[in-house]
């Protein structure tokens, strides 16, 4: 997707670019400012933080059925939770980087308002990354758990964007 076409789908005007403006080195990539050695330990205790907090802050139907979720897979397979993060973090920073580049070109204060703007394409985004892990997982109490969450998980995940932003502003330059 082209930094336009972003803009226009997430529907944030953007200015032309000057001369002078194409000439400045490009932001770090997500990749870059999130994995790198001394950050990457960091940033996976903040996001299982981030975990912890926006299961427990659930509530309703659905909220019941991700914290069931949530305490089934923790009983089941300690450490299940913060391995799934060092794992997936690549992918998820991947999948965001689009957002990061356009973000950092609009000059914006807050990247988490930024990705709630986009919420559902983003959180889409970032599902497809946790789909493909339980299409190919070999652990049907995993799996179990995660289809019982699906169907409501774009919506958890974008009332989460905004902390996700703040989590990423935390490391970045």
């Amino acid at each position: 997707m082209t930094d336009g076409a972003l803009q226009y789908a997430c529907g944030i005007q953007g200015a032309a670019l000057s001369g002078k403006e194409k000439n400045i080195p490009m932001a770090a990539t997500l990749q870059e400012i999130l994995l790198a050695p001394d950050t990457r330990p960091k940033v996976i205790a903040d996001c299982c933080t981030l975990i912890d907090q926006e299961v427990s802050d659930k509530s309703g139907i659905s909220g019941t059925a991700v914290k069931l979720a949530y305490k089934t897979v923790n009983a089941f397979l300690p450490g299940h939770i913060r391995h799934m993060v060092e794992s997936l973090l690549p992918q998820i920073a991947d999948k965001l980087e689009p957002y990061w580049a356009d973000f950092s070109i609009s000059g914006g204060s807050g990247f988490g308002d930024y990705l709630a703007k986009c919420g559902e394409e983003v959180s889409e985004a970032l599902l497809s990354v946790a789909d493909a892990r339980a299409a190919a997982s070999g652990r049907p109490t995993v799996v179990k758990a995660y289809s019982t969450v699906r169907g409501s998980a774009g919506r958890h995940v974008e009332a989460a964007l905004p902390h996700v932003g703040d989590l990423v502003i935390k490391y970045a330059p």
